[in-house]
């Protein structure tokens, strides 16, 4: 789990790219377009969920936490699982788009969520058990 660019409590992929911390908008850094790069490779790869879990920034989610994620989704904050995209128009513009959870789960992944306890979840999210906290991964 990463953050696409904003600073929070997980580390976010833009910084990484450039190696270092970026002062103001990374689209004006050396590296920008490196980061706009990977930041699409990521949303396209199919194994990540573009979302605003963490504080209400764009967060990145790897597919191997869905399951424990939809699992404990009632104790997240409404709206952090989501989905959200961006679609190019025929006018060359963009525009957002949001599908709300649990909308966008695949089938295997609410079948294997459905088949884990909630401690079990618990445990594969331990790393980030701050979110689990009612209302912790939306600003106050």
């Amino acid at each position: 789990m990463v953050l696409q660019a904003a600073r929070g409590r997980v580390p976010n992929l833009a910084e990484f790219v450039a190696g270092a911390p970026i002062r103001g908008s990374w689209w004006g850094h050396p590296k920008g377009k490196a980061i706009f790069d990977a930041a699409n490779f990521v949303e396209d790869s199919g194994d990540v969920l573009v979302c605003r879990l963490v504080d209400g920034k764009v967060t990145f989610v790897h597919r191997r936490l869905w399951p424990a994620l939809v699992r404990l989704a009632d104790r997240l904050s409404k709206g952090g699982l989501d989905q959200i995209s961006e679609e190019h128009t025929a006018s060359g513009h963009h525009e957002r788009r949001v599908t709300p959870f649990p909308d966008w789960v695949p089938r295997e992944i609410a079948a294997q969520a459905a088949g884990l306890s909630e401690s079990v979840a618990e445990e594969q999210l331990s790393s980030w058990s701050w979110l689990l906290e009612k209302g912790s991964s939306r600003p106050s």
